[in-house]
């Protein structure tokens, strides 16, 4: 398993995400995860399972130590003093001991990031993450939070596919020594997955589309992925990145998709992203 290193926090490059994973389905995914070889697991406030992750966890049997864990703190709840309610509540759910990494899920621009940073920090302090980081955030919106925070910020967690430059964001994380952790990394498996230059790759490895998005990413060098997926065969499928490479003309022509800027997600409250 390739590992990002960012900051001092040392973050498995393939992770499972398990945003609309509830109940018993999202225990025994993340449980399966953990047997098959994944180290790294993605959850939030928002998502309502943090619960349910926590028992998937506890059921695999794993050595706590052996597992990178992350939870993110949703935008109404960030402001000065509601920042570490939140975690606290996310640490007793989750019920595995402090997170890895704890993250500001989107920015609010009603509360001052002074605020919101300032928090994010006591929860650290008060020994509730081992590290802490953001999601969501423009590259201005980096600089200014990496200015504020005492601890390192270390890493922006943000939508990143081949249809989606990030250049701006890539090039923050770099001047931080922060990683970019990729949510909907294949698109949503939408048009993505079917385009010619990715399915000419993908016959050319003998690897599945999916596989060959994944592995564009994970080959940067500050990138991380985390898929979501409720299907066992898929699991496998996201994590069997490691065994082959691209050649450097595959990776530049898969690249050259993200003229398209696609995004897929675009809440009202999302800040003004970074024009390409």
């Amino acid at each position: 398993m390739k590992i990002i290193e960012a900051s001092g926090a040392r973050i498995p490059a393939i992770g499972l995400g398990t945003y609309q994973l509830r109940g018993e389905t999202c225990a025994n995914i993340v449980t399966e995860a953990i047997e098959v070889g994944y180290r790294h697991i993605d959850t939030a406030r928002m998502y309502g399972n943090e619960r349910e992750v926590g028992e998937g966890i506890r059921a695999s049997g794993i050595e706590r130590d052996k597992l990178f864990v992350t939870t993110k703190i949703w935008h109404d709840s960030i402001a000065a003093k509601d920042l570490v309610t939140s975690a606290r509540e996310a640490v007793e759910a989750i019920a595995i001991g402090p997170v890895d990494l704890l993250l500001i899920h989107w920015p609010n621009a009603d509360i001052p990031l002074e605020d919101s940073i300032g928090d994010l920090n006591a929860a650290r302090r008060e020994g509730l993450a081992h590290h802490i980081g953001v999601a969501n955030f423009t590259s201005a919106m980096l600089d200014d939070a990496s200015a504020i925070s005492e601890a390192p910020l270390v890493c922006n967690q943000v939508e990143y596919h081949p249809m989606l430059s990030q250049e701006a964001i890539l090039g923050a994380c770099a001047r931080h020594d922060m990683a970019l952790v990729a949510y909907s990394p294949i698109g949503q498996g939408r048009d993505l997955l079917e385009h010619p230059t990715i399915q000419g790759v993908a016959r050319a490895h003998g690897r599945s589309p999916a596989q060959v998005v994944l592995r564009w990413e994970i080959e940067q060098p500050r990138v991380a992925a985390i898929p979501r997926t409720s299907n066992p065969d898929r699991l496998r499928e996201n994590l069997d990145v490691f065994s082959f490479e691209l050649t450097g003309e595959e990776h530049r022509s898969i690249g050259e998709l993200a003229t398209r800027r696609q995004r897929l997600v675009n809440p009202g409250f999302a800040p003004n992203w970074d024009r390409v």
